[in-house]
């Protein structure tokens, strides 16, 4: 994985952007509308996305309609999936390091 995935989610606005995409297709100006931003600040923060791998779009006559890729959100799910693994046995063995130190305090 890249790390333009990472890059592209660490933004509120692309964050909230594929959040939208999620729910259903919709155009530029849509989901513009949901922004205190313009609508070219929109389009760039979209074409992150797609060059990141995680939106992309089909034509409907004149329209682009942008919709989530959801191969790109799987190798973001595989990589959380390894950390979350990791991260589990650290805060297992943290637990159990915290519950003999309770227990041989007077």
């Amino acid at each position: 994985m890249t790390a333009d995935v990472f890059e592209a989610l660490a933004d509120p606005t692309r964050r909230r952007l594929l959040e939208l995409v999620t729910l259903r297709e919709s155009t530029a100006g849509e989901l513009a509308a949901e922004f205190d931003v313009s609508r070219p600040a929109v389009s760039r923060h979209l074409r992150v996305l797609r060059e990141a791998g995680l939106v992309d779009w089909r034509g409907d006559g004149q329209r682009r309609l942008y919709r989530l890729r959801p191969t790109g959100l799987a190798e973001v799910d595989h990589w959380l999936e390894r950390t979350r693994d990791t991260w589990a046995a650290r805060l297992d063995a943290f637990e159990t390091h915290l519950d003999h130190r309770w227990k041989d305090t007077p």
